[in-house]
């Protein structure tokens, strides 16, 4: 595999590149249920109005594939018998959608794509969704490949999985693919049931505030919780032989075996059955235009993610508390993972400016670092623009 991290390596034929196929694929934001899909439950998320967009072509090589991201001044070529993780964190995504592509007996011949992102990495809006699930659709479209929106969905996430080893659950692929503008998906990660709902949010819009701070913690933490959850559901089958993940626990049922999770344990499980059932209550909420009763659960969502699931950080945390003394701020959480990215606000749209210049100067007065604003409204997923 061939890497440069600057375009001085990059083929003539790329300055004149006509593309075949065009895809442009979305980052996504998750209004409430954080950290539930992976245990088989709810979330509320939407692709949004910011994108990574991919050009391809076919090269007439058996097996030659020439990438360029336009983002990081980046060229990687390879072969497609020699799929192989790579040192540079953002190709083992698109690596992995190879590779999960040909597990599935599906012919690929040499290419050539250039990608270029407005998604900001870091940022907890999926970025690496955004990326796996353009660049699996490109590919569906540039050969052929017959794949449905689904099969895109799975074979992405299990890139993620199985490539590049971030253990996460399907809600990030599901919604850069399922979307429709205008709309929330409630999905349910356990059947995958997904439910349209109109974003009737009136005179506000969301507003994410980049932290702009990434602790390292974030990975490892991220598959510790999960790991978490599994040893409270492994107890717990020995009795209910039915329980497969934290679906199927009740309040009742870890009441019960409180001793045997352990504080811990117990914690972070109250989360996510808390968080289930803010989900359901959001999904109400948004049907009735009642952005009261959404920003109370935003704002409940976050302190479960701070005091029992133990994802947030100082500066989450922060942005967080200085939303809660305004009145034309509904709600406000941390979004994503954790230990850095973003908050999403519910708030009055003609108070986001005003708003962003005060809170940047109080957050850059406390820790030293200047926030980043993003303004997004629910958007299409991704979608073959050409």
């Amino acid at each position: 595999m061939k890497t440069a991290e600057n375009n001085s390596k990059l083929p003539d034929d790329f300055k004149s590149f006509e593309a075949e196929i065009k895809v442009a694929s979305p980052g996504r934001i998750n209004l409430i249920g954080e950290h539930t899909d992976y245990n088989n439950g709810f979330v509320i998320p939407a692709a949004i109005d910011k994108k990574i967009y991919f050009r391809f072509r076919k090269n007439n090589t058996k097996n030659l594939v020439r990438i360029y991201s336009e983002t990081f001044d980046a060229y990687v070529e390879f072969n497609l018998q020699k799929i192989t993780k790579s040192t540079n964190s953002w190709e083992n995504y698109l690596l992995g959608v190879i590779d999960e592509i040909q597990k599935l007996g599906k012919q690929l011949q040499g290419f050539d794509c250039i990608l270029k992102s407005e998604l900001p990495i870091g940022a907890g809006i999926s970025s690496s969704a955004a990326l796996e699930c353009g660049f699996a659709e490109g590919l569906n479209s540039l050969f052929n490949l017959d794949l449905a929106q689904m099969e895109i969905v799975k074979l992405s996430q299990r890139a993620e999985n199985n490539f590049v080893g971030s253990n996460c659950g399907i809600m990030d692929q599901f919604a850069s693919v399922m979307s429709k503008k205008d709309h929330f998906i409630k999905l349910d990660c356990e059947s995958l049931e997904a439910t349209l709902i109109p974003a009737k949010i009136e005179h506000c819009k969301l507003l994410l505030l980049n932290t702009n701070v990434a602790h390292n913690l974030a990975d490892s933490e991220y598959n510790s919780r999960r790991q978490e959850c599994e040893n409270v559901v492994a107890v717990i089958q020995q009795k209910y032989s039915a329980v497969k993940s934290l679906r199927q626990v009740s309040f009742n049922m870890l009441e019960e075996f409180k001793e045997e999770i352990g504080a811990i344990g117990f914690k972070r499980c109250q989360y996510v059955l808390e968080e289930n059932e803010r989900v359901q209550e959001t999904e109400k909420a948004l049907r009735d235009g009642n952005l009261q009763t959404i920003g109370k659960l935003m704002y409940a969502s976050h302190r479960g993610l701070q005091h029992q699931y133990e994802v947030s950080c100082p500066e989450l945390d922060f942005l967080v508390d200085f939303s809660e003394e305004k009145p034309f701020i509904y709600g406000s959480r941390m979004m994503g993972g954790g230990f850095g990215g973003c908050t999403i606000n519910l708030i009055e749209a003609d108070e986001i400016d005003a708003y962003f210049e005060e809170v940047k100067k109080v957050y850059q007065k406390k820790f030293d670092i200047t926030p980043t604003a993003i303004t997004v409204v629910p958007d299409e997923g991704t979608q073959i623009t050409r």
